[in-house]
């Protein structure tokens, strides 16, 4: 089908690796023109040329969203380049593990800085052009650590759960102006952050990887951990014309692992 986003322009932060890049190439296969940011430069030189490869324009810069100054300068070259912007997807995270009488205030600010508030700063440098062009999409993504406890991955789950409620205050706000705002909670997804994870699950346990990797999908029912290419088809969905009529909406992409009953 149509999805409606040919030429369209997308800005996706965190876009150089994992689930920005598979998010990148999937709005690509439609027709979208590119802007990612990240920290890599080899990375964003790379997914930028995997991106214009499918025909369509693609723009990428080294930058780190915990900083004011990089976000403008994004905002800046995009709008340079491409003139208006109609898709933003929040996507950069940062992460660490630790349990909480050993975190600092320095690790609870950068985790709230990379995460909630660089995704607020962002969304509030979009959302006039936006409004401009008459609409768009808000697509932030924010770990399953927003409904679930994980006692050594505090900073996560605060900012998280963050996220979900920023996209549910904003998108009551963004509505008249046919902006829709939603979030999307990743499961189990096989990036290269998360193999660290694994990698660390097992050290400390002392067993295999491969170990870790058989008892995660034995707590997802669909029988696997989630690819990239998950999150990006519903990073779709939510630009497509038959996501029109949703806002304000958190869903978890997590193959049914959660078990939470969500109002």
């Amino acid at each position: 089908m149509d999805f409606q986003l040919k030429n369209k322009v997308a800005l996706i932060t965190g876009g150089s690796r994992g689930i920005g890049r598979a998010t990148a190439l999937r709005l690509a296969d439609e027709g979208t023109n590119i802007a990612i940011c990240g920290r890599t430069e080899e990375s964003l030189n790379q997914t930028v040329s995997e991106i214009k490869s499918k025909g369509v324009q693609a723009w990428g810069l080294k930058a780190d969203v915990s900083k004011i100054g990089d976000i403008e300068k994004f905002m800046e070259i995009t709008l340079n380049k491409a003139g208006h912007i109609d898709v933003l997807v929040n996507n950069a995270v940062t992460s660490s593990s630790a349990p909480f009488d050993t975190l600092t205030d320095e690790e609870f600010r950068y985790h709230i800085d990379v995460k909630l508030m660089a995704y607020i700063r962002i969304t509030r440098l979009v959302f006039p052009h936006m409004c401009r062009i008459g609409g768009g999409r808000v697509i932030n993504i924010g770990g399953m650590t927003a409904r679930l406890t994980a006692p050594l991955r505090m900073t996560n789950g605060i900012v998280n759960a963050g996220v979900a409620n920023f996209t549910k205050q904003f998108s009551a706000y963004a509505a008249k102006h046919n902006i829709t705002v939603n979030c999307i909670h990743p499961g189990y997804t096989v990036t290269e952050r998360m193999k660290q994870i694994f990698e660390r699950e097992a050290k400390e346990g002392g067993v295999e990887v491969e170990t870790i990797l058989s008892n995660h999908i034995k707590d997802i029912p669909l029988g696997r951990l989630i690819q990239p290419e998950d999150i990006a088809n519903s990073v779709l969905f939510f630009c497509s014309p038959l996501a029109s009529m949703l806002t304000g909406q958190s869903i978890a992409v997590d193959g049914g692992a959660s078990q939470s009953v969500n109002y």
